[in-house]
């Protein structure tokens, strides 16, 4: 079993010798990776059995958040290739939970929308994961919560 102490901080790793502090970094890492198995498990679970997984999840949720999205977005916001949307998009559109029109103001542009079954599909996936925060939001307290949304923050902007 991992260890779950709470970590050192370190300004920067080494790349030569562990350190001390290298510890906390190790365990921040393994938390990490630990908590984002533990928030995707339920989802994973529901997509399997309709022969989907996390990519599919992602492009609803993100249709989904940004109704009438273009493909080009959505392509800068998962920061995948058009090969590697794809796919995972054209199954999602044959299977009816996601529609494509063209945009009123220019015919050339793709726009993508949730259909009601995309909907329901997306809410049931990303509802799980809202209750498991919220559950443990509640638990940790407004602090770490506010922690927590900092430390995402700089993480994704890097």
């Amino acid at each position: 079993m991992i260890d779950q102490q709470k970590p050192q901080h370190a300004s920067t790793a080494s790349a030569s010798a562990p350190t001390a502090n290298d510890n906390g970094l190790r365990t921040a890492i393994e938390q990490l990776y630990f908590g984002y198995r533990a928030f995707t498990a339920l989802p994973d679970r529901i997509l399997e059995r309709r022969g989907l997984g996390r990519v599919h999840h992602r492009i609803l949720y993100f249709v989904g958040r940004h109704p009438l999205t273009t493909v080009n977005d959505l392509l800068a916001t998962l920061n995948v290739s058009k090969q590697a949307l794809h796919a995972p998009l054209r199954q999602l559109i044959a299977m009816n939970l996601i529609a494509i029109n063209t945009a009123d103001h220019d015919r050339r542009v793709r726009q993508l929308a949730l259909t009601p079954s995309g909907e329901h599909l997306e809410m049931q996936l990303t509802g799980t994961q809202m209750k498991q925060l919220s559950a443990i939001f509640d638990q940790v307290g407004l602090a770490a919560e506010s922690g927590w949304h900092e430390v995402m923050r700089h993480l994704s902007a890097q």
